[in-house]
């Protein structure tokens, strides 16, 4: 009985420490959103990635403008197309027809590269943004002994009441102005 009950003490007095311990943890928020768009870099990566789609979308674009000249040649000439011109215009038809679906062909491999550029672009510009702002955010949580940081901005945060918001301390870290800050919604 009296092993029992030293048991039971001990059990208890781990519990109750474990729980204090928790109860100490501090809990912080930040809404990564807001973050990202205070730092100066993801506006320049805005503008690049901008100006990148830009460019690909007018090659692209111009070489559907050749295709439709084409198309048109196409239809001109079909509809001079007779008895007596046929086998001479016929073949002129044909050559254009291959032209139309080589450019067609052409075009689409164009938008698929472009769009493989696109995405490889896109994380040659931000994947370095996200690193320096998740590396600031670390810091900043070791640095004021944060166990747990939440990011209000994903879907998964249902409900946050307390803790507290490191948005600002985060910016700090990072040397970005809080009037940089466009105001964020409260939650």
């Amino acid at each position: 009985m009296k092993k029992v009950f030293k048991v039971a003490v001990v059990a208890v007095g781990l519990f109750l420490a474990g729980t204090s311990v928790n109860a100490q943890q501090k809990l912080g928020h930040i809404d990564s959103g807001t973050l990202l768009q205070s730092m100066p870099e993801m506006k320049a990566a805005d503008a690049t990635m901008k100006a990148f789609s830009e460019q690909k979308e007018n090659v692209i674009k111009q070489m559907d403008a050749e295709r439709q000249k084409k198309i048109t040649v196409y239809q001109d000439k079909a509809r001079n197309l007779s008895e007596a011109n046929k086998e001479a215009l016929g073949k002129e038809l044909e050559v254009l027809v291959k032209e139309i679906q080589d450019m067609e062909k052409r075009i689409t491999e164009g938008q698929q590269k472009a769009q493989q550029e696109l995405q490889a672009k896109q994380g040659e510009l931000y994947q370095p943004i996200y690193k320096k702002a998740e590396d600031a955010v670390r810091a900043v949580s070791k640095e004021k002994g944060f166990a747990y940081v939440f990011d209000v901005s994903q879907p998964g945060v249902v409900f946050f009441d307390g803790g507290e918001d490191i948005l600002k301390l985060v910016q700090a870290k990072l040397g970005i102005s809080p009037s940089a800050t466009a105001a964020a919604p409260k939650k």
